[in-house]
């Protein structure tokens, strides 16, 4: 075969890309430069710019054009919800002034130093006044993602790109003369439709399409990227860019798609290792290095906007620092994640020189942008991200206490699947200790043959949760019968949490749930979770948290707390917690005080015995968690004893979690302080 440049095999175009995406960033990183300015000067050298050994073809550019909806939507994807709405003001007013400061001046210096006239003008200001979450692959991979001047930029970067565009859409149809009433009526309607559809609709039918493919993982991940495009595709239709499409849908499917799932995670994966790799390097293949030094009016126009722009973005950091008085390195996190220049800034310097508003200075100059500020904003956001991701694991709690250690015993193939992503959701993500499926053998002539048949079993648990980037350790114990198996396991690997599966069936003799049930709550002081799971998780609409009276007085009561808080974080789903009106209070203040923040409801209810009335006023949806106590404790009375057989009979169609707390040991001394009243009687009345 014969080799001619540019390329033109296919397969070793591919190769070729593949193995810059691999080498570059390995090679950057001990020079410690952030991959993406290696990837962005890697497309310079290799494009038609450059040595031409690729050409940027359909192929090259709808790669390109991926990874860039890729970015947009994961930046929605990872956006804390919660989060999101409680600092959606601050968002707006960040977007406003990223998009008002760079525009004005901008305009201004065109028109009155370079002589333009308005609309150029405004087209060459308008180059610089959006932004693209290039650098925000690092602030993911660094744990900051929540962090709340991260929130605010990502929502700041849907109104000023969102208004950028708009103004696009406003001076091509005013050039064309389409700028009538009927035009802008016309257009506001088919941008609200579009909204409605992809953050109503949308979300609809990702949670029919999910509970249909619950098992079919690669077709759940099919229908996500479907998804994705068509929101794109509509944004289209409704005269803005794909990318603002993007971003919708990845708030459309937030809720829907949990942080620490296998799907999430083979989002993630592809993205960041293949699609978003390709769009930087097709980036690069844009810059003309010749044209731009040898044209005096491009090197004038890249040289007021490469100045501009930085100048302008850390104005609008530095004022919303000021104003919502967040410090210092959060405003340098707020301008290296704004810097970056790319998708809209694109959109904006093509769609003006197709109309001929603008020339191939301007182009070049705007590919120049994009190049610096990718170097700016990777640059500046890696070296604050560090600082701020190493002062924020100082002020995580003291980790000297009992990591999350999780014992999934396994009995029923069916259930391997949700009951390892509930082990995956509840666990602490700053704990890195493995989650520990467990099977149990009865020790006869058999155990042998038991035993390898059981371990064939767990290796889809252990498959399973591989695809979540979570350790998994099986563990076998061979015992007299399963009660004690799972209690030597409990005991030998020091576990904190036990998550069990049951069938919701309960004969007369059972006293609670069944003999191994029963057994392991009378002689287990841990935090065990006993689940009825109906429903796929990600499609939980509400958590609805039953608590009983003097709740906040056992031992487990914060621990219970940050399960069931990780649970509605994960799921996207809001807390609904029902209790007495002094138990109320004190979960207002407990779930207040610690992380992650949720959407909390707080309900007062008479007694605990009110869960099979409540039946009536619970969607499908919904997921029952009811806190019990073991007896001789003091939040237990024998009301609950009963919940497992109301829930057994009458929640056939939601999914359930009755969670008893870690108690003291009975050979512990129980510290006691003295309070005004101990506690209160299940008829709310002080003893």
């Amino acid at each position: 075969m014969k080799l001619t440049l540019p390329f033109e095999e296919p397969v070793l175009i591919f190769t070729l890309v593949l193995l810059v995406i691999l080498a570059v960033p390995i090679m950057l990183k001990k020079l410690n430069i952030p991959g993406i300015v290696g990837l962005i000067v890697a497309g310079v050298i290799l494009g038609p710019n450059g040595f031409h050994i690729l050409e940027r073809d359909a192929s090259i550019v709808l790669f390109g054009t991926v990874g860039l909806l890729y970015i947009m939507f994961q930046a929605g994807l990872e956006i804390d919800m919660i989060d999101f709405k409680r600092y959606k003001v601050r968002s707006i007013v960040f977007g406003t002034l990223t998009f008002l400061i760079p525009i004005v001046v901008g305009t201004l210096i065109f028109l009155y130093l370079h002589d333009y006239d308005v609309k150029p003008a405004i087209l060459l200001a308008s180059m610089f006044a959006p932004h693209t979450l290039l650098a925000y692959p690092i602030i993911s991979r660094l744990g900051l993602s929540k962090n709340e001047a991260v929130t605010l930029t990502i929502g700041g970067t849907l109104i000023t790109d969102t208004a950028v565009l708009f103004v696009l859409a406003i001076i091509i149809n005013s050039t064309h003369g389409e700028a009538g009433m009927g035009f802008w009526i016309l257009m506001i309607i088919k941008m609200l439709a579009f909204v409605w559809v992809v953050l109503w609709i949308f979300p609809k039918i990702a949670k029919y399409m999910f509970k249909q493919l619950e098992s079919e993982k690669g077709a759940q991940y099919l229908f996500v990227l479907t998804v994705v495009f068509a929101a794109a595709f509509l944004s289209e239709v409704a005269g803005m860019e794909a990318i603002i499409g993007a971003f919708l849908a990845g708030l459309a499917l937030n809720p829907l798609i949990p942080h620490t799932s296998p799907l999430m995670n083979r989002i993630e994966f592809v993205g960041n290792n293949l699609f978003i790799p390709f769009f930087l390097i097709s980036t690069g293949m844009l810059v003309d290095l010749k044209t731009l030094f040898t044209d005096t009016n491009a090197i004038l126009i890249a040289a007021t906007i490469v100045i501009l722009s930085p100048i302008t973005k850390y104005a609008a950091a530095y004022l919303t620092q000021k104003i919502f008085k967040f410090s210092i390195l959060q405003r340098h996190l707020i301008f290296g994640l704004s810097s970056a220049h790319a998708a809209a800034t694109l959109a904006v310097v093509l769609a003006g020189y197709e109309i001929g508003l603008l020339g191939e200075s301007a182009l070049n100059g705007a590919v120049v942008l994009i190049l610096t500020s990718s170097m700016v904003s990777s640059f500046s956001t890696e070296k604050v991200a560090r600082t701020l991701a190493i002062l924020e694991s100082r002020r995580k709690p003291d980790l000297s206490q009992k990591p999350d250690k999780i014992l999934v015993p396994i009995g029923n193939p069916k259930t391997i699947e949700k009951l390892i992503d509930l082990a995956v959701m509840l666990k602490n993500p700053q704990h890195k200790a493995p989650i520990y499926p467990l099977a149990v053998v009865i020790d006869n002539e058999h155990a042998e043959e038991e035993i390898y048949k059981k371990n064939q079993m767990l290796q889809e648990a252990i498959t399973h949760a591989s695809a979540t980037d979570n350790d998994v350790q099986l563990v076998s114990k061979i015992d007299v019968n399963v009660p004690s198996g799972i209690l030597r396991a409990i005991k030998e690997l020091m576990i904190t949490e036990v998550v069990l599966g049951w069938n919701a069936k309960i004969t007369a003799r059972d006293r609670i749930f069944g003999s191994v049930l029963d057994n392991l709550l009378d002689n287990t002081d841990e935090m065990i979770l006993v689940c009825k799971l109906i429903q796929p998780l990600n499609t939980t609409g509400r958590i609805i948290v039953i608590v009983p009276t003097n709740a906040e007085l056992e031992r487990g009561f914060l621990r219970w707390i940050r399960a069931v808080k990780l649970l509605s974080n994960q799921l996207g789903a809001p807390l609904v917690f029902r209790a007495r009106r002094r138990t109320l209070n004190k979960l207002k203040q407990a779930v207040k005080a610690s992380k992650p923040t949720v959407d909390a409801i707080y309900q007062q209810y008479t007694s605990i015995n009110e869960i099979a009335s409540m039946k009536n006023e619970l969607k499908k949806d919904d997921m029952v968690v009811v806190i019990s106590a073991r007896k001789k404790t003091v939040s237990y009375n024998s009301s609950m004893d009963y919940v497992p057989r109301v829930l057994s009979r009458e929640y056939k169609d939601n999914s359930f979690i009755v969670i008893y707390p870690e108690q003291y040991s009975v050979y512990q001394t129980v510290p006691v302080k003295p309070i005004p009243v101990a506690y209160e009687d299940a008829n709310g009345k002080g003893i």
